[in-house]
């Protein structure tokens, strides 16, 4: 597994916001160095840009940034080690490539041949592209696995905070505002969303009216998971986890804590049973806002289970 550290902090709606930054360095600590690679994420705030999203420049800025990242890795895995060379000298000159030359085939090659990547957050606003570039390579095969205390399915006409954190998951179904929606929307019947227990109304509404899975805690197991992917009709899954859908008692280092969550002891032989069943195409882990560096530390044993549970 390739590791892709992203720490933006731009849709959260916290105002801790900025330790998100601190807490994908400390995870970063802890990963192989020579399978991590770090996406730069913009120093300023960015501006809505007329979409109703808090930061809209900004997270589009890296959302384009973790996509280009993902099609080089495909291209290197279709085409050996020199395409990064390539892909390097054409950063420097003009820019990241998105591979929008590439065709549909070769993407769904390259994807095939390529190791899974975990993008380590930041906040969830890191996984609409990595889960928008797993859809264009899979299509229908694909299902989304959602690890999360909140719904996140709010779009900028619901969202009482204007945050993009909230809104991740209903843009991976394509609904929003362009250009933070994908590109290659994933159906709601092969969304799960796993461990969610604080709703706003719109999105409960929206949850009732939709073909998506939502696992209450009790029901956030291996075996109710791959019951849900299964159904789905899907081959391949995406996982993501956002940490405070753990109780807050089992880790301090999260921005919006919400009580009665998820064991580790639950969580990670659910992440590896969907892992047996299924073949995983990416990952994402997000949330981690330690206070301190001993902060982090006391959570790091915690979040590197769930990290080995996505890599093994």
């Amino acid at each position: 597994m390739r590791y892709l550290v992203v720490p933006e902090w731009q849709g959260s709606p916290s105002a801790r916001a900025m330790q998100l930054i601190d807490g994908a360095e400390a995870i970063r600590d802890d990963l192989p160095a020579s399978r991590t690679e770090v996406v730069q994420v913009p120093l300023e705030a960015g501006s809505a840009m007329d979409t109703g999203v808090h930061r809209a420049s900004s997270i589009q800025m890296v959302r384009e940034a973790v996509v280009a990242t993902l099609e080089r890795y495909d291209r290197i895995a279709r085409e050996g080690d020199e395409a990064a060379a390539a892909d390097t000298a054409q950063s420097a000159d003009s820019g990241p490539d998105t591979g929008s030359a590439t065709s549909a085939a070769e993407n769904t090659e390259g994807a095939a041949k390529a190791e899974p990547v975990l993008v380590v957050g930041g906040d969830c606003g890191v996984a609409l592209g990595a889960i928008d570039h797993a859809s264009r390579a899979h299509g229908s095969d694909l299902a989304v696995v959602w690890f999360d205390a909140h719904g996140d399915l709010n779009t900028p006409e619901s969202s009482t905070s204007g945050a993009f954190g909230g809104m991740v998951l209903r843009a991976v179904m394509g609904d929003g505002a362009w250009p933070l929606t994908a590109e290659h929307p994933v159906a709601d019947e092969r969304i799960v969303l796993a461990g969610a227990r604080s709703f706003d109304d719109a999105e409960a509404t929206f949850i009732e009216g939709s073909g998506m899975t939502a696992l209450t805690v009790e029901r956030t197991t291996g075996d109710d998971l791959v019951a849900a992917v299964e159904a789905s009709g899907a081959r391949c899954v995406y996982v993501h986890v956002d940490l405070d859908v753990l109780d807050p008692a089992r880790i301090a280092g999260i921005t919006g804590p919400e009580p009665f969550g998820v064991e580790p002891a639950t969580l990670v032989p659910a992440i590896v049973a969907l892992k047996e069943r299924f073949t995983l195409v990416g990952a994402s882990l997000t949330g981690f806002a330690p206070a301190s560096a001993d902060a982090a530390d006391d959570d790091l044993g915690t979040i590197l289970r769930i990290i080995g549970a996505l890599a093994r």
